[in-house]
Parts: C-alpha cells; sequence; structure tokens
C-alpha cells in the first residue's frame, strides 16, 4: 500500500511542511530512514537524526522547532508517538485476516465456531468450548473444555486456556501465555503439603493483551480478574484470586501474589513484585524492581525500591547510601574522637 504525504496528513489531522505529493510504503525508525519510509520524531534525544535521516515523511509534535536543513516532508501532528500508533494499526487492520479450518486442528463436535475464524494446524479444541467470530488460533493452540473465547480475538501458538475459563473480545493472548493454570495452593502437614483444589476460572475482559510465557493462574474459588484494557508484558505472573483493575499495565516479570486487588490506570516496571492480600490505589506508578509489601491508599502514588516507599524519598535514600562507607569511617573516627575526650575529662 502506498500513501501520498497529503492522504497521511488528512488521515490524522496533521498540517504539513514540505512536498505534499511525496509517497511512503513503508514504516522506519528516524535513524534507520529510507527513500519511501515514514519514521516519527517524539524525543527529542533523536532530533539530530531529522536533518540526515533518508525517510521521506517525518512526523513531528506540532511545536517542534526545526534548526536545520532536512530532505524529509514534515507532517506536524499534537502528538507524534500516538499518531504513528495510529497509523500501525490502520495498516494492520488493512491486512487481509486468514480464514478457515486446517485439516490438522482437532475440534470436538460439541465445540461452537464462531464466522470467519482460522484455526491453524494442530489446535485443539476441547468439548463444550465457544469460539467468537472473527477470531485467530494459531498452530498448537489448546482450548480446555467449556472454555468461552470472544469475538476477533487472536491467540498465538502454543498459548493454553485451561477449562471453563473466560476471554473476552478483541483480546491478544501471545505465544506460551498460560490462562487458568491452578494458583500455588498448598497446605502444609506433617507429612508435606496437601494440595487444595483450584476450582474457580480466570476471567479476560475485552481489549486485553497478555504476552508471551505470562501466566494468569485459576482462582480457589470465584475468579481471577483481568479486567478490561490491561496489557501484560511476557513473563508476568498474575496469582490466583487477583483483580487486575482496567487499563493497567505491567512490564515483564512482574509478580503479583494472590489476592491482591490492583486498581485502574496503574503502571508497572520492570519486576515489580506485589504481596498478597494487598489494595493497591488506581494510577498507583512502582519503579522498576520496587517490592510492594503493604497496601497503598492513595491514589497517584508513585513508589519504588525494596521495600517500595515514596519514589522522591527513594532516591534521596539512595544518595545516602551510596556514601555510607565514607560515613561510616567519619561516624567511626567521631566516635573515636569522642571517647578520648571523654577519657581526657574523667
Amino acid at each position: 500500500m502506498e500513501f501520498s504525504a497529503q492522504q497521511i496528513a488528512g488521515l490524522v489531522g496533521g498540517t504539513i511542511e514540505g512536498n505534499p505529493e511525496v509517497k511512503v510504503n513503508d514504516f522506519a525508525k528516524i535513524e534507520e530512514g529510507r527513500p519511501g519510509c515514514i519514521s516519527f520524531l517524539a524525543n527529542m534525544k533523536y532530533a539530530h537524526y531529522l536533518y540526515e535521516t533518508k525517510s521521506s515523511v517525518v512526523l513531528v509534535n506540532k511545536d517542534f522547532k526545526v534548526e536545520g536543513e532536512t530532505s524529509a516532508t514534515l507532517i506536524r501532528v499534537d502528538d507524534a508517538y500516538e499518531t504513528v500508533a495510529k497509523l500501525l494499526t490502520m495498516v494492520e487492520s488493512m491486512k487481509p485476516k486468514r480464514k478457515g479450518i486446517d485439516s490438522l486442528a482437532f475440534i470436538d463436535p460439541s465445540a461452537k465456531i464462531g464466522k470467519d475464524c482460522y484455526i491453524g494446524p494442530f489446535v485443539a479444541i476441547a468439548e463444550g468450548v465457544e469460539i467468537g467470530d472473527g477470531c485467530v488460533l494459531h498452530p498448537h493452540v489448546t482450548i480446555g473444555s467449556n472454555a468461552k473465547v470472544g469475538s476477533n480475538t487472536e491467540i498465538y501458538s502454543n498459548a493454553v486456556i485451561y477449562h471453563d475459563c473466560k476471554v473476552g473480545n478483541n483480546c491478544i493472548l501471545h505465544a506460551g501465555c498460560v490462562i487458568g493454570a491452578d494458583g500455588f495452593g498448598f497446605a502444609p502437614t506433617p507429612n508435606g503439603y496437601e494440595k487444595i483444589p483450584q476450582v474457580g476460572i480466570v476471567t479476560i475482559e475485552d481489549n486485553v493483551e497478555i504476552g508471551a510465557n505470562t501466566c494468569v493462574d485459576r482462582s480457589t474459588m470465584g475468579s481471577t480478574y483481568i479486567r478490561e484494557g490491561v496489557k501484560l508484558d511476557n513473563l508476568v505472573q498474575i496469582a490466583h484470586n487477583d483483580d487486575i483493575g482496567r487499563h493497567t499495565v505491567m512490564s515483564a516479570q512482574v509478580g503479583v501474589a494472590g489476592s491482591t486487588k490492583i486498581g485502574e490506570w496503574c503502571m508497572f516496571g520492570g519486576q515489580v513484585g506485589v504481596a498478597n492480600h494487598l489494595t493497591v490505589a488506581d494510577r498507583t506508578q512502582a519503579g522498576a524492581k520496587a517490592g510492594i509489601p503493604n497496601r497503598i491508599k492513595k491514589e497517584g502514588t508513585t513508589v519504588q525500591g525494596m521495600p517500595a516507599i515514596e519514589y522522591r524519598n527513594f532516591w534521596k535514600s539512595s544518595a545516602i547510601f551510596k556514601n555510607l562507607p565514607e560515613l561510616d569511617k567519619q561516624i567511626y573516627q567521631m566516635q573515636k574522637e569522642l571517647d578520648e575526650l571523654k577519657s581526657k575529662l574523667k
């Protein structure tokens, strides 16, 4: 597909500086630009690339000030990053979707498959499963008995949805993710640990994306919830009976222990850990590697560190921490001088 700068500006409501007739048919990072490509500039650390890029079109923010010559046609928009995301989504939606059921797929006769679905080779769909319209199931996907998948959901290879679990509309489940494995429930006995049956389910609402090899455990009773619009990165662990609030995002290797309720619009950096039976307020932000041991009550709190504390205190504490060896020497010397002074006074 090929578009002119004029057509793109019309689609995104932008204004053009340069040749409106220049054509593009691909995307490229600004530092790797090629003729016929469209790039974007949102982070000013990359601004110098604008004057050397070979891309034909570059999206920039309306308030960006050009400080040199560039061969690219500029399209000014309110938010260049947001605009390129919309363009990528639009182009992706134009690609034809595969349809049909591969002869090597296994589908139980009792399963219900919606219209215009694609079921790849070696997909296994158990009894009582319901798959909505327009779904794409890549090779080796496994759907357990009585599970339900909404419309226009895409599930990549080797993902597993256990029995009775529910996945909403317009979701993306990446390769190897596991939805509905048993929660980590064991009761200690004199002879070892006795398994507590996990008889609940997982409920994933609409417009959720779950990364590769991420695990969402089924609840002991009731349901583990991943609410609407949640985005989970690769290698995230959501334990049994958790409730992850709407539009919350979690980076790689986040771990949330059982029976914890995470608020809406929260943002967790990589390797954040959250203890069990907690409530975390809406719009909480946790920096990478933060360990959250206690409830967070105030909406909009930003924390970092282990145990997690208010981020400004964390950075002040970090500045002191790196000076501790020198401070220790000074304290030791002061103590020595104090002891000598006491001895003389006596």
